[in-house]
């Protein structure tokens, strides 16, 4: 049996069908009237309430993110994987470094030139991916880049120990790797990264997934003898009450 919907409570000030009054008095112009009913009808023929408006943007921004991170293919087989990568990078708004030449940025607005197609045989050593929505499928765009030498990774929402476990392609290559700041790593995915015995420098700072920093440092400093391990203090999470103190053997014994 179909339960009856609901129409949908809207909180807040009282709007007219007929056009929406601010404090000043004055409507907005007609087209603003249309698209505001529109948006109303929107809401109340598919939502029952705000549980479920809550729902349909989660699942939106879902989407989004999947479409952000689909793979240039066509790309990749006219122009190289440099250029695909390259691109890819670009458009989720990181910043990428040809060998021997100037970083590209988008401008604030996503823009930026194409001319990089034109080094479709020159690989690309350096991506600035920070901020970036990569998650484990858009991290294939970069495994083709055999020669990338640094990549950060910082405050990337998406990338977890999932994302880690899958970088081993580039252990040739890869000297420098930013993981700062990223929600979803945690030391299984710091765990992961053992195949990568050619880093020099690894940034593991601001990791609330990793319950244990001081001791997660220390391990995978083990795990990668020639890396230099930043952004997290080796005795972090290891200090001792004042109780468990080690005594001096100075200090007077109290009675």
């Amino acid at each position: 049996m179909a339960v009856p919907r609901a129409p949908l409570r809207l909180v807040g000030p009282v709007c007219s069908v007929r056009g929406v009054h601010g404090l000043s008095g004055t409507g907005p112009p007609r087209g603003s009237q249309q698209r505001w009913r529109a948006l109303l009808q929107f809401l109340t023929d598919h939502f029952y309430d705000v549980e479920a408006l809550r729902q349909y943007l989660l699942r939106k921004q879902v989407l989004k993110v999947q479409r952000d991170n689909r793979s240039f293919t066509s790309l990749e087989e006219r122009y190289g994987p440099s250029v695909a990568g390259a691109f890819f990078v670009l458009k989720q708004g990181g910043a990428v470094k040809f060998r021997d030449q100037e970083w590209i940025r988008p401008s604030k607005h996503g823009r930026f030139s194409l001319e990089f197609f034109k080094s479709q045989n020159v690989s690309v050593e350096a991506v600035d991916a920070s901020g970036c929505a990569i998650n484990y499928e858009g991290l294939g765009s970069l495994l083709p880049l055999r020669e990338l030498r640094s990549l950060s990774l910082q405050r990337c929402p998406h990338v977890d120990d999932w994302c880690l476990s899958r970088l081993h392609p580039l252990a040739a290559s890869l000297e420098e790797l930013s993981l700062a700041g990223c929600p979803r790593v945690s030391e299984r995915g710091l765990a992961c990264l053992h195949h990568l015995q050619n880093l020099r420098w690894l940034d593991i700072s601001d990791l609330p997934a990793v319950s244990n920093p001081g001791l997660t440092r220390i391990l995978v400093e083990e795990m990668l003898p020639g890396c230099q391990v930043v952004g997290a203090d080796w005795a972090q999470g290891l200090r001792l009450g004042s109780e468990e103190q080690p005594r001096d053997a100075a200090s007077p014994i109290p009675a």
